[in-house]
């Protein structure tokens, strides 16, 4: 959970980006909302697929101590059972690595998000400039 701690903190440290003038700028969408609804989106994302993980990440130590109380038992009963734990364990692996893929894809729409917006909020105060010079 290391990386994932450190890739929230960036996440939340993209506001103090130069691009953004080193500091949260109030950015503005079409609607007229803040930037910090972009931020309360990202971490709720964030968030919720972490809090998935988590669930299949316990259910998967629950299995695997079943499958280890089922093997120590060595009966025949239990090892057959143990086969369908084993299967079921290997579909929340898979499971755990589809939601990691979707958070990476969300992850990088929301900073794309945010580079977009703090692109579009420059060229707006360098024409403001321009035209105010002219």
């Amino acid at each position: 959970m290391d990386d994932a701690l450190q890739a929230l903190t960036e996440l939340s440290n993209l506001s103090c980006h130069p691009l953004n003038g080193g500091k949260f700028n109030g950015l503005n969408d079409v609607n007229g909302e803040e930037e910090e609804e972009y931020d309360t989106e990202a971490w709720e994302t964030i968030t919720k697929c972490f809090r998935e993980v988590q669930s299949v990440l316990d259910q998967n130590r629950a299995l695997i101590q079943q499958v280890n109380e089922n093997h120590q038992s060595k009966l025949r009963d239990n090892l057959v059972k143990n086969v369908a734990l084993i299967r079921d364990i290997n579909s929340n692996i898979s499971k755990v690595s589809r939601l990691y893929s979707d958070l990476s894809i969300d992850f990088c729409n929301i900073v794309n998000q945010r580079w977009e917006l703090a692109l579009f909020e420059s060229k707006n105060r360098d024409d403001n400039v321009d035209s105010a010079e002219s």
